[in-house]
């Protein structure tokens, strides 16, 4: 078992007690459904939340009657007639120490491989669930990034729903329901995670990675609300190095409708040879645009804040409409990478239109 995340319970999830109120709930109402689909953007805790929960399941601490001699209810849950009084796991039992260290043979990850979840992947999980668990009171499957299942690993997965095994409970993350199969979404209860706060994100910077305010401030809003996007924005290896993509990143687009065709398409070549930057990166250019909106009306509520005067120059030389005009076609760039549409051609087109006067 690999690829797991340190936890420590519920508690280190910041900024989502809805959604932790939500599954502590379950315990008590002693009813555990058979599936969960755990919803929101990347980096806003569902994968910890999920092995959080994997471990309050087999908690040595909780009574030691196995949940499998529960009944199952109409809706399908799993009961317990064992009245559990604490929220979460201990994290110092045996069950809770091997979960969280990835050693335990009833707690599954399943991940993409390479950007897909392949039908051999749930198939092998399959013939794993065929079994009874090893140790656990709940075997539990968390299949993280589920949006990844290509449709015969979604349409395998959907037979392992309408028939589940018994002693288990699959946890799903996802973005958005719009993304998996509407016969998968049906049969799973769902939980929504939010976007983490700016607030919440600035003090986890200064606190954690003794990131200045400021730098914080502007990590934080480029994080868009994930927690995991912006420490690795903030991270000795990358923090400096996105403070000063960003300033580039500004620097091209502000310039672009002076440049000819050659220099803009190469902008376009170099944002396409760094995939893994890429989103991001339109993230960045996009604060920008929305602040020149923002700044005509609310000045106070951009982004860049380090960049103020610039902003008030820049924003005073551009037409709102024109502004929102470029924004809507970042968007539609987005969903075109998203759907997999060529990239370079893709981002060609985009910067063709952010270069329009």
């Amino acid at each position: 078992m690999s690829g797991f995340e340190s936890i420590s319970g519920f508690e280190s999830i910041l900024g989502q007690e809805q959604p932790i109120r939500l599954l502590t709930t379950l315990f008590r109402n002693e009813t555990i459904p058979h599936a969960l689909l755990l919803l929101g953007v990347e980096g806003v805790g569902k994968q910890t939340a999920a092995m959080a929960f994997a471990m309050a399941c087999n908690c040595m601490v909780f009574e030691q009657k196995n949940l499998s001699e529960g009944t199952k209810t109409q809706a399908d849950c799993y009961t317990t007639s064992d009245q559990i009084t604490t929220i979460g796991p201990c994290g110092c039992c045996k069950s809770c120490r091997k979960i969280e260290s990835g050693n335990h043979p009833d707690i599954i990850l399943v991940k993409p491989s390479g950007p897909f979840i392949r039908i051999g992947q749930i198939r092998d999980l399959c013939d794993t669930l065929a079994l009874k668990p090893y140790e656990a009171r709940l075997r539990v499957v968390i299949i993280s990034d589920a949006q990844a299942m290509n449709p015969s690993a979604g349409n395998a997965l959907l037979k392992v729903l309408e028939e589940p095994p018994d002693q288990t409970i699959l946890i799903l993350t996802a973005m958005q329901t719009s993304d998996l199969l509407p016969t998968i979404v049906s049969r799973c209860q769902h939980i929504r995670f939010n976007p983490v706060s700016r607030k919440n994100i600035e003090t986890l910077l200064i606190q954690r990675h003794k990131a200045h305010p400021d730098d914080a401030k502007i990590i934080a809003a480029m994080a868009n609300g994930s927690v995991s996007k912006a420490f690795s924005m903030i991270s000795p290896m990358n923090g400096a190095n996105w403070m000063n993509r960003r300033i580039w990143l500004i620097n091209e687009v502000e310039s672009l409708s002076k440049k000819p065709i050659g220099p803009q398409m190469a902008f376009a070549e170099k944002l396409s040879k760094n995939k893994e930057l890429l989103a991001d990166s339109l993230e960045v250019i996009k604060s920008w645009l929305r602040d020149l909106v923002v700044c005509k009306y609310h000045p106070g509520k951009i982004i860049n804040k380090d960049l103020s005067d610039r902003i008030q120059r820049a924003s005073k030389k551009m037409k709102v409409i024109s502004m929102l005009s470029k924004i809507d076609d970042i968007h539609s760039a987005q969903k075109d990478i998203k759907a997999n549409a060529n990239l370079r051609l893709t981002l060609e087109v985009l910067i063709m239109r952010l270069a329009k006067v």
